[in-house]
């Protein structure tokens, strides 16, 4: 894989592991605005980060949230909730934020205890998208990767010389097995098993046999 199919399959996401929550306050007129912000990858993900706040601050006023569970900037796994507040000072204003912040799978909750003044339609908006953006600032992220499965089957003259071919394609062992060749079946990225296969081919004069999936199914083989 290379140009733009390549690059659709990097891009950065939250890097928090399930269950862990990065969080950020703000305060606005004596109203607490608590952010937490989880990685989740689809919406079933979202739902049930969004869930698990709301559970924690049950006593809270307004658990309003949003997420983009897809790719960053996509529009097609995304969602939103005022959870009270006034119709789109919360939920619509907070989703604007995700969808320009650069990062996918990611899912924001806001957590509103109320101060009692009240800050009107605008203040809202404000107050909703700042605490969501006070949380991204120390966001950690990492790179996000397609992976896939590759199975390469060669002599064993070449093992020593493959091997030290896969740092270079971030690939690692998932197994291996040695009878009349050396069988190996590798994790990496999917967009480096075309530039692998292409050198393994060369170093072994097309001796090398291949066959490859992606982890969401079968991928073909070469």
């Amino acid at each position: 894989m290379s140009g733009p199919e390549a690059a659709a399959a990097l891009y950065p996401v939250p890097d928090l592991a399930p269950g862990e929550v990065h969080r950020a306050e703000i305060t606005v007129k004596r109203s607490r605005f608590i952010c937490s912000i989880g990685h989740t990858a689809g919406p079933g993900e979202a739902k049930a980060f969004i869930g698990s706040v709301q559970r924690e601050f049950s006593d809270a006023r307004h658990n309003c949230w949003a997420y983009c569970a897809g790719s960053p900037g996509s529009t097609t796994q995304v969602g939103a909730s005022d959870d009270g507040e006034p119709h789109g000072t919360a939920g619509r204003p907070m989703l604007t934020v995700l969808l320009h912040c650069g990062t996918g799978e990611i899912s924001a909750v806001v957590t509103r205890y109320f101060g009692g003044i009240l800050l009107g339609t605008g203040g809202l908006v404000r107050a909703y998208q700042g605490a969501l953006k006070e949380a991204l600032a120390t966001l950690p992220t990492a790179e996000r990767l397609i992976a896939a499965k590759l199975s390469v089957t060669i002599e064993h003259r070449f093992v020593t010389q493959f091997l030290r071919l896969l740092p270079g394609y971030r690939a690692t062992v998932v197994s291996q097995n040695f009878g009349m060749d050396a069988e190996y079946v590798l994790r990496l990225p999917q967009s480096a098993v075309g530039p692998l296969t292409h050198e393994l081919t060369e170093l072994t004069a097309g001796g090398a046999l291949f066959e490859s999936e992606s982890e969401g199914g079968p991928g073909g083989s070469s």
